[in-house]
Formats: structure tokens, C-alpha cells, sequence
């Protein structure tokens, strides 16, 4: 198993550099391939700031990607969530940082959106300090 880094996830999703996506869909084709959290973090704010990607083409393109066979995430069921909650509209990483804190009683944040979107969703309740 190898594992990959956020550009290479990014070259093989967009295909915007034509030798470097050779290169990672050879390693997607090659290897059996492990994408820490860290890195889906990552290449979600990177498709959606630098490449303006919307909601749904992150989330279809991630669904498609984790899919494979040959692709390990390191925290599949939380991802799998954070992808959903995405989906339905709540921002990535407020997403990800959600149901990473599923076992805590209370998840403390200033972002009054976060509170909002989080409602109902977790039994750790997000609020406002």
C-alpha cells in the first residue's frame, strides 16, 4: 500500500495536468492507495477554492474516488458522514470536525452557521461559547 498527498488526489480528480494525472492514475491503477483524513481535508478546500468545484461535483467526485477498490481512507465511516452532511449543505470541515467529536457531549465554536447546521445532527451538540 502506498499513501498519496492532496496534490496528487487533486491531479487525478481534475486532470488539469495532463503528465502528472498519468502519473497518479498509475498509482491509482498500480497500488492499492491510503488517503489520510488530513489529506481529503485538504483537496476539499483546494476543488472548491482553487478549482471551484461545487458541493455536489466535490461530493460525487469523493464518492467516486472512495469507491475504488483499491483506495483505504483512514476514518471511512466518518467521512462517509462528513460527504453526506456536505452534501446537505453543511461546510466540509465543520462536517468533519462534527462527526470527529461524535463521543463529546459539546463541540464549542464562535461560527453561528456551524451551530446552526449542526442542529440535530450529532448528539454532541455544537454551541456558541
Amino acid at each position: 500500500m502506498v499513501a498519496v498527498d492532496t496534490n496528487v488526489v487533486v491531479r487525478f480528480l481534475t486532470r488539469d495536468h495532463e503528465s502528472q494525472y498519468r502519473r497518479a492514475y498509475r498509482l491509482f491503477t498500480k497500488f492499492d492507495v491510503f488517503i489520510p483524513d488530513t489529506v481529503i481535508l485538504e483537496a476539499e478546500w483546494v476543488l472548491r477554492y482553487a478549482y471551484e468545484f461545487d458541493r455536489a461535483s466535490i461530493c460525487d467526485a469523493f464518492e467516486r474516488l472512495f469507491g475504488l477498490g483499491n483506495v483505504r481512507i483512514e476514518n471511512p465511516n466518518a467521512i462517509a458522514k462528513a460527504v453526506e452532511w456536505h452534501r446537505d449543505g453543511m461546510d466540509f470541515s465543520d462536517a468533519l470536525n462534527l462527526v470527529s467529536s461524535r463521543e463529546c457531549d459539546a463541540l464549542y465554536s464562535f461560527d453561528a452557521r456551524f451551530v446552526k447546521a449542526a442542529k440535530g445532527r450529532s448528539k454532541c451538540t455544537v454551541v456558541r461559547p
